[in-house]
């Protein structure tokens, strides 16, 4: 089976795109914790090694990554939108 996409964990809110993504193509996302798959539909153009939502979320949420937060979005991201600097604000300066 092909992967569009990598996360570290079940629980975490984003994988990584191994490949460019292409708005309106199913991808499945390799969990390497425990080995799982689940697919996602993409909706937006995802270059590869940014991110893709895998759950919805919310404005204020914080995003978790290999298990840790790494950011807050600051509007809503469905799942299959690409997670970057234009809806996430980096958790790396906050106080």
């Amino acid at each position: 089976m092909a992967y569009g996409a990598a996360a570290h964990r079940r629980a975490d809110d984003v994988a990584v795109a191994v490949r460019d993504l292409n708005p309106g193509e199913t991808i499945n996302v390799r969990v390497l914790e425990g080995g799982a798959s689940l697919s996602v539909r993409v909706l937006d153009a995802i270059p590869l090694g940014h991110k893709v939502a895998l759950k919805e979320l919310l404005k204020d949420k914080e995003i978790i990554e290999y298990g840790e937060r790494i950011g807050r979005a600051v509007q809503p991201i469905p799942v299959g939108a690409h997670v970057h600097v234009h809806n996430v604000k980096s958790l790396r300066w906050s106080a």
